[in-house]
C-alpha cells in the first residue's frame, strides 16, 4: 500500500510540475528611447531568448512574442508620448511564452534583432520602429551646402555628442554620465557656430538616442560636412588620469598606449548602443590606403593642433600634441575629422568642472576658436571665408584668453594695423567682441 502511495504521489509531483511554465529566462527591465527618425524598444534578459516579430493590421499592431521568458519588468512606466505607440500590453501565450502587443497610432516599419551579452550589458532584445511620415519640423532638419549668386557658400560642421541612449558613455562620480556632458558641450558649440557668419552647424546627435559609429559618419557626409568633431569626456581605471586631449584617425597604429586604449573603448560603444549584425561597419583597407593619399588626415591633425591649442588656455592637457587611434567614428576619406576628450570624467575634480554650466561653455569656446582660427587661415575654395579673406574682410571673434598681440600673431598682421582697421586706441578687447582682420 505504501508503495502504491508513493508512485501516487510522485506522478501527481509530475503532474503539476508539467502544468507550471517553465520559464528559464527574465525580463527584467523595459527601456525606450525616441531618435529623431525611429522609436526603440529594449528589453534587457537574464539570458538569451528566440523571439518572433508579427505585424497585424485593422486595427495597427505590433506583436513581439519572446519564448520561454516570464515578463518582471513594468510596461506601464514607458513614457509613450512623441511615439507612434498608443499602448503596450502582454500577455501569456501557449504556457510560458511572453507575448507584448504594441498598439501603434501610426504606421511604422518595424525591426528585431538579439544583443548577446557583453562586457558592458547583457542579453537584450531590441525592437526598433521606424517611421514612415516625414520627420517632424521640430527635428532639426539635415543641412545642405548652399551657395549664394555669387559663389560664396557657409562652412558645415557636423558636430558630434558621442554615445546615447542605451550607450551612457564612461561614468563619472554620482552618476555623472558622459552621454549628457557632452550632448551639453555639443550644443552650446552649435550655438556658438550658429552666430557665426560663413559657418552652418549641425548636430548629429540632437537628444537621447543611439546612433551607430557608422551611421555618424554617414550623416556627416549626407549632410555635406566640411568638418566632423565628435565629442566625448574620458575614462580611466585610475582616477588620478586628467587632461583634456585631441585625436585624429590613424592608418597604422596608436600613437600611444593610452590612444589604444581608449580607441579600444570608444569603438566598442556599438556593443552597448545596440547595432544589428547587419548594421555593422566593414571598413575596407582601401579607404585607408585613399585616407593616407589625400590630405584629409594631415588637415584633421593640423586642425586638431589648433583645438588643442586653444584648450590649453582653460584645461590642462594630457598630452601636448594631436594623438592617433584607429577610431572608428573618424574614418571618414573625404571629411577631416578629430575626436575631442574634454576631459577625464573619472577624475572627481575634473568631474565636477566638466557637470557645471560654465565649464561647458568655456571648452565649447575653445573648441570653437581652435576650428575658427584653422578655417579663418586655410578656408575651403568657394566659401564666404575664403573670399572674405581674399577681399581683406576677414572677421574674428574674440575668445577667452585671447590677447591682441596673440590675435596679430595668428593673422600675421601688426598689432598697429589690428588697431587702425578697428578705430582702436588701446589694447583692451573683450570675449565675444568682433575684429576686422586687415590684409597682411
Amino acid at each position: 500500500m505504501g508503495r502504491v502511495c508513493w508512485t501516487f504521489a510522485v506522478l501527481w509531483w509530475l503532474a503539476f510540475v508539467s502544468a507550471v511554465p517553465a520559464w528559464g529566462t527574465e525580463v527584467h527591465d523595459v527601456r525606450l528611447w525616441r531618435a529623431p527618425d525611429h522609436t526603440r524598444v529594449v528589453f534587457d534578459l537574464t539570458g538569451p531568448a528566440e523571439h518572433r516579430l508579427i505585424t497585424l493590421e485593422n486595427p495597427s499592431r505590433i506583436v513581439l512574442d519572446i519564448s520561454d521568458v516570464s515578463l518582471k519588468a513594468s510596461l506601464a512606466s514607458l513614457k509613450l508620448d512623441k511615439t507612434p505607440i498608443g499602448t503596450i500590453r502582454s500577455g501569456i501565450r501557449e504556457g510560458d511564452d511572453l507575448r507584448v502587443v504594441f498598439d501603434m497610432s501610426e504606421e511604422v516599419k518595424p525591426r528585431s534583432f538579439a544583443l548577446k551579452a557583453n562586457q558592458q550589458a547583457g542579453d537584450r532584445l531590441v525592437l526598433d520602429l521606424y517611421d514612415l511620415q516625414a520627420a517632424s519640423q521640430s527635428e532639426p532638419q539635415p543641412v545642405r551646402k548652399q551657395v549664394d549668386a555669387n559663389g560664396r557658400r557657409d562652412l558645415i560642421v557636423a558636430i558630434d555628442a558621442g554615445h546615447g541612449g542605451e550607450d551612457p558613455g564612461a561614468l563619472g562620480p554620482n552618476r555623472l554620465r558622459e552621454k549628457d556632458v557632452v550632448l551639453a558641450i555639443s550644443k552650446e558649440l552649435f550655438r556658438l557656430f550658429e552666430q557665426d557668419s560663413g559657418f552652418k552647424p549641425t548636430l548629429i546627435r540632437s537628444g537621447d538616442y543611439y546612433v551607430s559609429l557608422k551611421g555618424r559618419r554617414d550623416l556627416a557626409r549626407q549632410r555635406q560636412a566640411d568638418l566632423f568633431v565628435s565629442i566625448h569626456a574620458d575614462a580611466f581605471t585610475k582616477p588620478q588620469a586628467n587632461g583634456a586631449s585631441v585625436y585624429a584617425l590613424s592608418t597604422k597604429g596608436a600613437t600611444s598606449t593610452a590612444a589604444g586604449y581608449l580607441a579600444q573603448r570608444e569603438n566598442a560603444a556599438d556593443l552597448v548602443g545596440g547595432v544589428s549584425l547587419s548594421d555593422k561597419d566593414d571598413v575596407l583597407a582601401g579607404v585607408l590606403a585613399d585616407l593616407s593619399m589625400t590630405s584629409t588626415l594631415d588637415t584633421s591633425l593640423k586642425m586638431g593642433g589648433r583645438v588643442l591649442s586653444r584648450m590649453d588656455t582653460i584645461a590642462r592637457l594630457h598630452k601636448r600634441s594631436v594623438e592617433q587611434a584607429g577610431f572608428a567614428v573618424l574614418k571618414s576619406p573625404d571629411i577631416p575629422s578629430i575626436l575631442v576628450e574634454t576631459g577625464f570624467i573619472s577624475n572627481p575634480s575634473e568631474a565636477r568642472r566638466l557637470n557645471t554650466r560654465s565649464y561647458q561653455k568655456q571648452m565649447a569656446s575653445a573648441i570653437h576658436s581652435g576650428i575658427r582660427d584653422w578655417f579663418s587661415q586655410h578656408p575651403p575654395a568657394g566659401t564666404l571665408l575664403a573670399w572674405q579673406k581674399q577681399q581683406g574682410a576677414q572677421q574674428y571673434t574674440i575668445a577667452r584668453g585671447d590677447t591682441l598681440s596673440g590675435i596679430a600673431q595668428r593673422f600675421n598682421v601688426s598689432v598697429t594695423d589690428l588697431k587702425s582697421a578697428n578705430g582702436m586706441s588701446g589694447t583692451r578687447i573683450m570675449v565675444g567682441q568682433t575684429l576686422k582682420i586687415p590684409t597682411s
